[in-house]
């Protein structure tokens, strides 16, 4: 399966690093008012809000911060209309981009955006311009040296679990679930001892570019930084893989 690249891995790290930034809480409490506001604030009747409060526990996010998020959206406190939806388009070298956005100004946030990918060599689309590109899957990241587990013990594991898919760099294993499956084969691993990094509902490529020009690479790279650090972005999936040199070679000129 395709799906896993070196930026996977730099975005994995930099997410740890930044675990207590308020940017990455705010981003978390936007989701979590709009899913509990969509479906309602019990997380045990209502899996999406489950799902992003076990994402925000994973980023150590404080309960008290969550439970305001909760009582944002159920009306029990006041706060902003955010409504979630995708933006799709390009980015250099044609590279596919599917945008996930929380915001309460789809006009701000669409001529953001469209700055900061003309300003990068890219565009945005159409709806339905990207998407068929991708697979909706679910996404568990762990690493392998927290668990003291190896590649293989870890897969002989995710094989009678039901995992579709794992692919594992430098000691971080990407597993790939059916959508209803996510929530079950995650809570199975935590039962058997492992210790899981994260996990969420994830569009996974099916096919991915790779990317040999090193101008090409940086601009790419910028890009994605530009729009991780959007205040409105949940996620960014892409098409791309750079490969390990190649990245190598833009942080020692840079």
């Amino acid at each position: 399966m395709a799906g896993h690249s070196e930026w996977h891995n730099i975005k994995h790290q930099k997410q740890k690093q930044d675990k207590k930034r308020a940017k990455l809480f705010s981003k978390l409490s936007k989701r979590i008012t709009v899913e509990a506001r969509e479906g309602g604030g019990d997380p045990e009747k209502n899996p999406g809000l489950r799902r992003v409060i076990r994402k925000a526990k994973d980023q150590n996010m404080p309960k008290d911060n969550i439970e305001r998020a909760i009582k944002r959206g159920t009306g029990e406190l006041e706060g902003v209309n955010y409504e979630q939806f995708y933006y799709e388009g390009y980015g250099p070298g044609g590279i596919a981009l599917y945008m996930d956005i929380t915001s309460d100004n789809r006009n701000r946030t669409a001529s953001e955006l469209r700055h900061i990918l003309s300003n990068n060599g890219g565009n945005l689309g159409q709806s339905g311009c990207v998407d068929y590109m991708f697979d909706k899957k679910g996404r568990i990241v762990i690493e392998l040296q927290d668990n003291d587990i190896s590649e293989e013990e870890l897969m002989l594991q995710l094989i009678e679990l039901g995992a579709e898919d794992i692919d594992v760099q430098n000691e971080i294993a990407t597993i790939y679930t059916a959508v209803n499956e996510l929530d079950n084969i995650r809570d199975q691993l935590e039962e058997e001892g492992i210790e899981v990094d994260s996990s969420d509902l994830a569009m996974v490529p099916q096919n991915e570019v790779e990317i040999q020009d090193k101008n090409t690479a940086a601009k790419t790279l910028n890009l994605m930084e530009e729009l991780e650090e959007h205040d409105d972005i949940q996620e960014v999936y892409t098409n791309f893989n750079i490969p390990e040199e190649i990245i190598k070679e833009i942080k020692e000129a840079s």
